[in-house]
């Protein structure tokens, strides 16, 4: 049940995007259309997964092993960036148009402060890596589910007519802070349900 309750709260209470406000610029920058954000999502899951476990390894079994805590970020971000290289040498075969669609943020998954974080975090909160692995990979979710509904939301605005002034970033910024503010909604279910079950 552990495991059920961080996966919802990972999603909508403590979405990535909406609540801890990390992973903003691929965020705004693919979510332009439902099916480039959908691969953005995807290519995010199995990077923040994989990146997850390979950090967890590397700082119980190396970092801590041999008192080496204060090249945690360095070390990690050279995993992130290696495993990112993979993703792409993987879609450049198996989907080029998504890869072509993905264009330069498919690099910029690096630099994405949601992958680093979300590593940094499972350490923090010292998770096991069974734990710390619901928890990348619900985060993961959380991140795609809020790019894939602020992509439909772009999409269905550029049906319609938006006032000169509100056009373009302008109207995107404003509806990502009302997908946060709904997503708010959400706050208080995780204690209620961690009440329900007596976690």
């Amino acid at each position: 049940m552990e495991y059920v309750l961080i996966f919802i709260t990972a999603i909508f209470v403590n979405n990535v995007v909406f609540s801890q406000f990390l992973g903003i610029c691929p965020f705004l920058g693919v979510s332009k259309k439902v099916e480039t954000a959908t691969g953005m999502g995807a290519a995010v899951a199995f990077v923040l997964t994989l990146a997850t476990i390979v950090t967890y390894v590397i700082q119980k079994f190396v970092l801590d092993a041999f008192n080496l805590g204060y090249l945690q970020t360095i070390a990690f971000i050279l995993v992130i960036a290696a495993l990112v290289q993979l993703v792409e040498i993987i879609l450049k075969k198996v989907s080029p148009a998504l890869y072509q669609a993905l264009g330069v943020f498919l690099p910029l998954i690096t630099t994405n402060c949601c992958i680093l974080g979300v590593a940094i975090l499972v350490i923090q909160k010292d998770y096991d890596l069974l734990t710390g692995v619901v928890y990348a990979f619900s985060t993961a979710l959380g991140f795609a589910l809020a790019l894939i509904l602020f992509a439909g939301i772009r999409e269905q605005l550029s049906l319609v007519k938006v006032p000169k002034g509100m056009e373009g970033m302008s109207i995107a910024l404003v509806t990502a802070g009302l997908l946060a503010m709904a997503f708010m909604g959400f706050s208080g279910v995780d204690k209620g349900l961690a009440a329900a079950f007596g976690l």
